[in-house]
Order: C-alpha cells, then sequence, then structure tokens
C-alpha cells in the first residue's frame, strides 16, 4: 500500500512527492495522463538538438530564498534576466513600459524625473479601480492602453480588459526608469540542464513511484493507497457537478530556423494585428550555443488544455462551490493551479507545495499520536 497517491507530476505533485519520500520516507505514487513528468514547464531537444520548451516559455524568477534554495538540491543554474518587446506603431519598445518605451514612441528627451509628470497627464483617474482597463487607464491613460493593452488582453482572454478582474493588468508595472528587464525578482535564473533534468533528480526518491499516460480513476481500487493529493482540475474531479470552470488555452507553432538568432530578446508581444500574442526564441534562454534557432509562436484558444483561469467574479464564484465540496472529501488534498482555480507563477506552486507538506506532516504525527 502506497501512503500517497499523487495525481498531476507538475510541480505541486512532484514538490509534494519528493517532500513526502526524502522528507517523511513515505511511499508515493505519482500519475499523470501525460507520457511525461513536469507538467507545463516539460522541455525537450527538437529534432534538430535545440532545448525547447513544449508548452511555451518558462521563466523562472522569485523573491524566495527558500524555494530558490529547494530547487537548488535539483539543479545548477544558468543567470538569465528576461527581456521583452512589444511591437507597437511599427517599431519595438520595451515592456513593461519604461522611459525608453515613452520616448521612442513619442520621439521626446525625456528624463525620469519627467516621465511620471507625462503619465499623470495622460492618466484618466478613478475613483474605483474595478478592471484590468481601469487599472491601466488611472496608470498611463487610455492611448498607451489601446497601444499595449487592450489588443493583447482582447487575443489573451477573448474578452474585453473591461471585462476582466483588475489582477490581470496589475501583474503589469510602469516604470519610470530604464530598467527593461520583465522581472525585477532577487532570484532569476533558468534550469541549466533543463526543466525536466530538474524534475528527473527530484523524482529520483526509491520510494517514489511513477505512471505516465495514466488516469487516475483506472486505478482506483487496484492499487490501495492511504491518501490522495489531487493537482488537476477540481471540477473533472467532482464530475463537473456544478458546470465547467472556464479556462483560456494556448496553441503553439514551433518552429526552426536557420541562423544564431531569430529575433533580438527572448520574447516579442504583438498586441495588436496578428492573430498570435507573441514569439519566444528559445536560446535566449537557455543559452544553448547551436547553428539553428528555434522559436514559438502562441495563440489563444477557448478549447484545449487548460492553462489559465479566467479571472471574473461569476467563476470565482463557480470555484468557491467547488471548494466548498472539496471541504467535504478530508482525505483529499487540492493543491495546485487547477486545483485551487488561481494562476500562479512557477515559484508561488513550489511555496505553495513546501507548506502543505510542512502541513501535513504536522497531521500525520497528530493521526499517529492518537492512534
Amino acid at each position: 500500500m502506497y501512503d500517497y497517491l499523487i495525481v498531476g507530476a507538475g510541480y505541486a505533485g512532484s514538490v509534494l512527492a519528493e517532500r513526502l519520500s526524502a522528507g517523511a520516507g513515505m511511499s508515493v505514487l505519482i500519475v499523470d495522463k501525460r507520457p511525461h513528468i513536469a507538467g507545463n514547464a516539460y522541455d525537450s531537444h527538437n529534432d534538430a538538438g535545440l532545448l525547447i520548451h513544449d508548452y511555451g516559455p518558462h521563466i523562472f524568477h522569485t523573491n524566495s530564498k527558500e524555494v530558490f534554495d529547494y530547487l537548488s538540491a535539483f539543479t545548477s543554474w544558468r543567470s538569465y534576466e528576461h527581456r521583452v518587446l512589444a511591437r507597437v506603431d511599427g517599431q519595438l519598445v520595451p515592456i513593461p513600459i519604461n522611459l525608453d518605451t515613452v520616448n521612442r514612441l513619442y520621439n521626446m528627451n525625456l528624463k525620469p524625473s519627467e516621465v511620471e509628470g507625462f503619465f499623470a497627464s495622460m492618466a484618466e483617474p478613478k475613483e474605483h479601480i474595478r478592471t484590468s482597463e481601469d487599472v491601466v487607464v488611472s496608470k498611463v491613460g487610455r492611448e498607451l492602453y489601446e497601444k499595449f493593452f487592450r489588443g493583447y488582453t482582447r487575443k489573451q482572454w477573448d474578452l474585453d480588459p473591461s471585462e476582466l478582474d483588475a489582477s490581470v493588468t496589475a501583474r503589469v508595472p510602469v516604470r519610470s526608469n530604464r530598467d527593461d528587464r520583465y522581472f525585477t525578482d532577487t532570484y532569476q535564473a533558468m534550469p541549466l540542464h533543463g526543466y525536466t533534468r530538474m524534475f528527473q533528480r527530484m523524482l529520483s526518491h526509491p520510494k517514489i513511484h511513477i505512471m505516465l499516460k495514466t488516469d487516475y480513476r483506472d486505478i482506483l481500487g487496484a492499487i490501495p493507497f492511504r491518501k490522495m493529493i489531487y493537482t488537476g482540475p477540481i471540477d473533472a474531479f467532482f464530475d463537473y457537478r456544478f458546470g465547467k470552470l472556464p479556462y483560456r488555452s494556448l496553441e503553439f507553432k514551433h518552429e526552426t530556423h536557420d541562423g544564431h538568432n531569430f529575433q533580438q530578446v527572448g520574447t516579442i508581444n504583438f498586441p495588436n494585428e496578428q492573430a498570435y500574442t507573441r514569439i519566444t526564441e528559445f536560446k535566449h534562454l537557455t543559452g544553448q550555443k547551436h547553428e539553428k534557432t528555434s522559436i514559438v509562436y502562441e495563440f489563444p484558444r477557448s478549447e484545449g488544455d487548460p492553462y489559465y483561469p479566467v479571472p471574473r467574479k461569476e467563476n470565482t464564484d463557480l470555484y468557491h462551490q467547488y471548494q466548498k465540496l472539496a471541504a467535504s472529501v478530508p482525505e483529499v488534498l487540492f493543491t495546485g493551479r487547477l486545483a485551487t482555480y488561481k494562476y500562479y507563477n512557477m515559484d508561488q506552486v513550489v511555496a505553495q507545495s513546501l507548506a502543505a507538506y510542512k502541513k501535513l506532516i504536522k497531521e500525520e504525527r497528530l493521526e499517529s499520536a492518537i492512534a
């Protein structure tokens, strides 16, 4: 009998599997429908030998020393600070919007001390910030909102920013200096040999058994276990009792090209005319030296693998119905992006799983003391 059945071999499931086995000596069976571990962070070498991220770019960044130190047990790192350009008005300019973005777009020569005044002159003050549109327009005005945010958001979510929770665009800062890094976290790095290699090391403990291309429902009753950790979609676990939770999906178009570089930075955003939202070139991320290069186009879709919970009040209310139902199944821990219907960065999922492990161990000790 296994101590734990873990459904899903992405970050949430893999971190908990590693901790429960290596940290607590428990036996773990981890199952995943896909033919590989690492979830959406999975990377592989394509036919040309280029390391690519099969499910789109994954850029690791965190302010948590605990998370960085934990993952460092399974990988060495390559220092990498992500930079993104956006094609707007026929030119490539930095995003998040900064001093250089404004000066290039408007052919000005503002100083850092002057750009805040420029933003203030463009902004439309809002008494209440309720939507993603409110967030941007109140900071930088409607013109920059139209150039950078509205089209991109409508492609990404198939909704106007005025229909989305403020949290969507609140994630993107606006800067008055020349800092063109997409993230400003303390730790910014990429696994030196890729994410999949890191996950392989994480799951290499002898007390962890892995079953891929397996639906956990197919083994219920056949393989005994004491408790379950579920990281899949929470609505699917309950057979969509209250209806499906809405997600946005992505379609990826991978291409290999001759030449050392296709574009000047890791990612270029296309907010307006094109059907795709961005192009990422992986060699910027991985540092790989190769005579060819690989890129990926991202096309948002309404159908497909669930990637992004759609942040609207009615969806949150529907999730809360499933959350109440989950509370009635105490022998199952629901954790991770899909099981909690919340968009987390990779480091946030790791932190959540480390905290969940500590709580589980306390519960295990309490149960042992009572027994």
